[in-house]
């Protein structure tokens, strides 16, 4: 049945988005944090760390994190920015056919006195998310409110499921295949479409638009052991393939950012 339903994940306030085959969805409202994404064959296609903080107090390992205005440490501001350790608000919703999605909402009047200070412009941001069936797709709106011009980075840190990081390949932001093994963390810049994560019965194909560019990542053993909100064995179990806008992007006043994702999960023989 399809529904749009306020729920809990963790200690967080949430929304569920089920769509009518089947797919479901949960964001909650504290970074309008994609933590889970199920295709109508009841398949998880998200990692979340079981150790990940689910109380706010320290942002989500796992799931599709909202990055923005600032991506990793490139910049002066927060790593990441501070949308993902924001409260957005739900916006709006809705069920059309097969389709169901939810839409969330971050503006300046919504941080909290820290990161305002810090990043003191005019901004709106909007994350839609809709499902349908095996597919999911994403997109971020960056409107510039205020007076002046401001440049931002963004991307939508996807971790992916896999069975195992060492049977899974990537297609698609290369000449050649890639695997992964172990620790890995690369951009790569201006990447076509679509790209490919392929693993044992099983395959999403990733488009974008907007997002020029794709980082893949995984923290490998000796990172993840180091991490407080990460098993030691978990890198095992994901890959994350992030559409970015590494190099900042200026923009004017009253001018609106369009980046946009689709995931689609297909059966392998």
């Amino acid at each position: 049945m399809s529904s749009i339903t306020l729920c809990h994940y963790g200690q967080l306030p949430a929304v569920r988005i089920a769509a009518p085959g089947g797919a479901h969805a949960i964001v909650t409202l504290y970074g309008a944090h994609l933590v889970a994404w199920q295709t109508d064959d009841g398949r998880e296609r998200l990692f979340c760390s079981a150790r990940s903080a689910l109380d706010g107090s320290r942002a989500i390992r796992g799931g599709v994190p909202v990055i923005f205005p600032q991506f990793a440490a490139r910049g002066n501001g927060m790593r990441h920015g501070f949308a993902r350790v924001s409260t957005w608000r739900l916006d709006d919703s809705g069920v059309e056919g097969e389709l169901a999605w939810a839409s969330f909402a971050l503006t300046a009047s919504d941080l909290d006195p820290a990161h305002a200070q810090a990043w003191a412009h005019g901004f709106a941001l909007e994350l839609k998310v809709a499902l349908q069936g095996n597919a999911l797709e994403l997109t971020l709106d960056v409107r510039n409110d205020g007076a002046d011009a401001f440049a931002f980075s963004s991307a939508l840190h996807s971790y992916l499921s896999v069975d195992r990081l060492d049977g899974a390949s990537i297609h698609g932001v290369q000449d050649d295949v890639l695997r992964i093994e172990d620790k890995f963390d690369e951009i790569f810049l201006e990447v076509g479409n679509p790209l490919e994560l392929r693993q044992l019965g099983a395959a999403l194909t990733l488009c974008q638009q907007g997002f020029p560019d794709a980082v893949v990542w995984n923290p490998g053993q000796s990172d993840a052991a180091a991490l407080a909100d990460m098993e030691d064995d978990e890198y095992r179990r994901f890959v994350c393939i992030e559409p970015a806008l590494i190099e900042p992007h200026t923009l004017a006043p009253g001018h609106t950012w369009h980046g946009w994702h689709r995931i689609e999960a297909e059966a392998q023989p």
